[in-house]
């Protein structure tokens, strides 16, 4: 099952259950799929989008709901932290594990061979095709870093 039709179904599961968490999170991001579909050079609405494209919403919706609850957190909002934090959690079961620290640099290390990169000028090249194979599975961040100590 592709994982917007997983989406639509778990909709229907938690507002038989009443769970209120894991229906927003997952109607946020039946919306973002629609704003997807429906974006300038979309496929329209209507059709289906990849399981590539989901996990980079989802992954997205999972990084901007840790950083709210930090943000909350620092605020004094404990309530709208753990809401934010309980949210993420839902989301981040539609994403595969994250790769270990290991495993990323080995693709970093096999990217760098495929596009000849030899110098911190090559960086954006890199990050790109990088980036590009480890879509929902390693953070750009953590990508970036590698890359860095690679190149650097």
């Amino acid at each position: 099952m592709r994982i917007e039709e997983q989406i639509g179904s778990d909709i229907k599961e938690a507002m038989r259950s009443r769970d209120k968490v894991r229906l927003a999170a997952l109607r946020d991001v039946k919306s973002k799929f629609l704003l997807e579909q429906s974006a300038a050079g979309g496929a329209g609405v209507g059709s289906e989008i990849s399981d590539e494209t989901a996990m980079r919403i989802i992954s997205k919706l999972v990084k901007q709901r840790e950083e709210t609850a930090a943000i909350c957190n620092t605020q004094g909002r404990n309530d709208l932290a753990e809401e934010e934090q309980k949210q993420a959690e839902v989301l981040r079961t539609y994403l595969p594990e994250p790769m270990s620290e290991e495993d990323i640099r080995k693709v970093v290390e096999t990217v760098i061979e495929r596009v000849g990169a030899t110098s911190m000028a090559d960086m954006g090249k890199v990050m790109g095709a990088a980036s590009a194979e480890l879509t929902g599975k390693a953070d750009g961040g953590a990508i970036s870093k590698i890359v860095r100590v690679i190149l650097g």
